[in-house]
């Protein structure tokens, strides 16, 4: 039997249903909910599932329960689930209030008792996207024209049958400045013919010339803080000489220092500046790549800003991607400058408006079948379809990064991804001595927000992979940086050869370097606090962001461990073996 609203249909409400243009798919007897005014339908208690025709005379009336929603929103008359909610609130729909909205089948919705339209749900292109992300129904783009469902049949060079595919959800989190942006970036470059929209790019070269005003202004920020010790410093040496600086030599305001500039630069840099101060630096976009572009080159090219850059080592808030941007400012700040795949992967912000960001993809195949004889290849159709149907249902995957901040308080959104096969976990490294504006340590922090994730119970039965990013920096960094700068590395005390060599060859079992041992060190870290929050084994690999192929090996990885099946625990390796931190290591 099949229930609709508490209703079992009859064979007629059933031919209704089925023959409507838009009908449930691969429809199964048991119990379901139909919104007939929007054209939701979902299993009864749970959130829709699909959007199918409305207005259809089946079933009884919706019931206010119909989905176990617990929001205190209410859409048609029915209270809608948390997921959905959610999804409002991102399509920013106003939900403060409790409110009751009537949804029409095109997305049009208002509240209940009035007449004008507030807008339309699906009517931004984002929204689309966190539908998708969220495992949501977007109504259909087919028409009901049967002339036109003729014509797309027909220019399809795919059948339906084999466009049947399963898709893969892994989710990417971590902190912020953990490089997960940079791995979700390296993924829609390494596998999609078209990474980025002109509109995206569009977007990305703003970002990218705003940065660029910013990374000045640090720079004049500290080219003003060097140039007053400067001047005290001369001040310091006639005041010790205890004798009267000769005419248009003081050190007063007439001073110079390498760090000067003069009048006109120093107007504009203060001009900069104040801006900056106030917050509306993107504001002046892209008017201040025509206006403003000779004055930015001529100030990068001015000694003083040069000196400065040469100790940008000492201006903290200088990011270390700074450089690659200001040593070519004049080639970015020119108006038909278009970002390079590289110039993206190096930027900063550029993420979605709302933390939310999803990519469909599959890994380039390689074909293990290149050696089959030619006959073979012109076998009937019947004995590929099965394969070709194997290969496009599980060759497909969707990439969903969500920011920390995008959970909300207390993680509060983690149940949205209850479909997702795993999770990959990003920490940065090099966060070992970096401390947060409270003067918290940023991998205590990582390490605090991976125990809220791990520990949840949307990931209760969900194998994770630990990213640990950016291990080029770390490698050169802790050379000259203990790690025990972070008191949870506090015992790591490795012993190092006196002829230790720097070589490709160098491995954990092999004159490894400082860098290997302490990446080997904090992975088997992780590894034992996520054996004792979960009880399970915890999958690690070591990445550095922005070389293509790293990301690609880790990316593998996670496939790979998606494809094992129950059997694997079997052939775990100990959380002692540096093999089963290594991105490399597939096979058990």
């Amino acid at each position: 039997y099949i229930c609709v609203n508490g209703q079992a249909l009859s064979y007629e409400e059933l031919a209704i249903l089925q023959d409507c243009p838009n009908p449930p798919k691969k429809l199964k007897p048991g119990n379901y909910w139909y919104d007939k005014v929007s054209g939701l339908w979902g299993k009864e208690g749970q959130k829709p599932s699909k959007i199918i025709s409305p207005h259809l005379n089946v079933g009884g009336s919706i019931r206010p329960d119909a989905s176990n929603g617990n929001t205190q929103v209410f859409i048609n008359g029915r209270e809608i689930t948390k997921v959905e909610l959610r999804m409002l609130q991102l399509a920013g729909v106003q939900v403060a209030g409790n409110p009751h909205f009537w949804v029409n089948e095109d997305g049009s919705y208002q509240e209940e008792g009035q007449k004008n339209t507030k807008g339309y749900i699906w009517g931004k292109a984002g929204t689309k996207l966190v539908c998708a992300v969220l495992s949501l129904p977007v109504p259909s783009k087919s028409s009901n024209s049967c002339e036109e469902q003729l014509k797309s049949m027909t220019s399809r060079s795919v059948p339906d049958y084999l466009e049947q595919r399963t898709l893969q959800k892994i989710l990417l989190v971590g902190s912020t400045g953990s490089g997960s942006s940079t791995i979700f970036k390296q993924a829609k470059i390494l596998y999609k013919d078209v990474p980025f929209s002109e509109d995206e790019r569009e977007n990305i070269k703003l970002t990218i010339q705003t940065n660029v005003y910013g990374y000045l202004g640090i720079l004049l920020e500290g080219r003003e803080r060097f140039e007053e010790e400067s001047l005290a410093e001369m001040r310091k040496r006639i005041s010790s000489k205890e004798t009267e600086p000769e005419a248009g030599s003081s050190a007063g305001a007439d001073s110079k220092t390498i760090y000067s500039i003069g009048p006109r630069l120093k107007a504009f840099s203060d001009w900069l500046l104040k801006t900056m101060v106030s917050g509306n630096l993107e504001a002046i976009f892209p008017a201040a790549t025509r206006e403003y572009a000779p004055l930015v080159e001529e100030l990068w090219k001015h000694a003083a800003i040069q000196e400065t850059y040469n100790r940008r080592n000492e201006l903290e808030m200088l990011p270390s991607v700074a450089s690659y941007y200001l040593e070519r400012v004049d080639e970015i700040l020119k108006t038909d400058y278009e970002p390079s795949d590289l110039d993206i992967l190096y930027a900063e912000g550029v993420t979605s408006s709302n933390g939310l960001a999803c990519v469909d993809f599959s890994f380039p195949q390689s074909s293990p079948d290149e050696n089959i004889d030619t006959a073979e290849q012109h076998d009937s159709l019947l004995r590929l379809v099965p394969i070709l149907s194997a290969h496009l249902r599980f060759a497909w995957y969707q990439l969903i990064r969500v920011q920390a901040r995008g959970f909300g308080e207390n993680c509060k959104w983690l149940e949205m991804f209850e479909d997702v096969g795993m999770v990959i976990f990003c920490v940065s490294l090099s966060d070992y001595d970096q401390y947060s504006a409270d003067g918290t340590n940023k991998m205590l922090l990582s390490k605090k927000f991976f125990e809220t994730i791990v520990t949840h119970p949307t990931f209760e039965q969900m194998d994770f992979l630990l990213i640990l990013n950016k291990f080029d920096i770390f490698e050169e960094k802790v050379e000259r940086v203990p790690l025990t700068r972070c008191e949870w590395f506090d015992d790591f005390h490795p012993l190092i050869s006196r002829h230790r060599t720097n070589t490709n060859s160098n491995s954990i079992n092999n004159n490894p370097t400082l860098g290997q041992l302490a990446f080997h060190y904090v992975a088997v870290k992780f590894k034992r606090l996520y054996s004792s929050l979960t009880g399970r084994k915890l999958y690690v690999s070591h990445v550095k962001g922005l070389e293509p192929n790293s990301v690609d090996a880790a990316l593998k990885f996670a496939r790979e461990i998606l494809k094992w099946d129950e059997e694997r625990i079997n052939f775990s390796l100990s959380e002692h073996s540096f093999y089963s931190t290594e991105a490399s290591s597939f096979s058990h």
